[in-house]
């Protein structure tokens, strides 16, 4: 099922129609402000485990997840004033922190190191989302092992849609994943550079 949303304001009825789907355990593919994202409910553990199945990923290698706000961030991941700041001077936008989690977050969001990857991405729809749910979304790029990302929902639908409960229609993504920054212990290092500047690092 593909379904359309607004972008710059999107629809309540719509929202919610998508929220109900990740209650039921439903596996969504929605816009964020970097690539398309493949979700779930983080707490919905057949959501999860079909994830996994789809990305024929090792479940040693969890998946990042989407929070609506700083406060929602510091419930899933230790945050230090230091982190605190700089999260707060880049987000919403097109970054992953890597941070210590708490013992919320499910074993299978968690590294063996008892790390997480939140994101807030700088885009309404899946910031709506969330904020419905009442809590993150398990977020990792909509496409197959080894394969690019496209940038249009429409070829995504055609690519992934039947083995997916829904995919949101949000306009053409920028195609391009977010910039991974680890902030464990107060030392900023750069994983992987995406489509976030790292120019402020020093």
């Amino acid at each position: 099922m593909i379904l359309s949303i607004n972008q710059e304001n999107p629809h309540t009825r719509h929202i919610n129609q998508v929220t109900e789907c990740l209650r039921q355990g439903g596996v969504i593919i929605y816009p964020t402000d970097t690539t398309y994202g493949l979700g779930c409910d983080i707490f919905n553990r057949k959501g999860v485990k079909k994830i996994f199945q789809i990305k024929q990923r090792d479940s040693r290698k969890p998946f990042s997840f989407i929070c609506t706000d700083l406060a929602e961030i510091s419930n899933y991941a230790q945050v230090s004033n230091f982190a605190f700041k700089i999260m707060k001077r880049h987000l919403p936008g097109p970054y992953t922190f890597v941070l210590e989690a708490t013992k919320i977050v499910p074993d299978s969001l968690s590294t063996k190191q008892k790390t997480v990857g939140v994101r807030i991405p700088d885009n309404r729809i899946c910031q709506e989302i969330v904020r419905q749910l009442g809590h993150p979304l398990v977020t990792t790029s909509a496409n197959l092992s080894g394969e690019s990302a496209p940038q249009d929902p429409r070829q995504i639908d055609e690519n992934m849609g039947r083995m997916v409960d829904m995919v949101i229609d949000g306009g053409i993504s920028l195609g391009e994943a977010s910039t991974v920054i680890s902030l464990i212990d107060d030392q900023i290092e750069v994983l992987r550079q995406g489509r976030g500047d790292i120019s402020w690092i020093e």
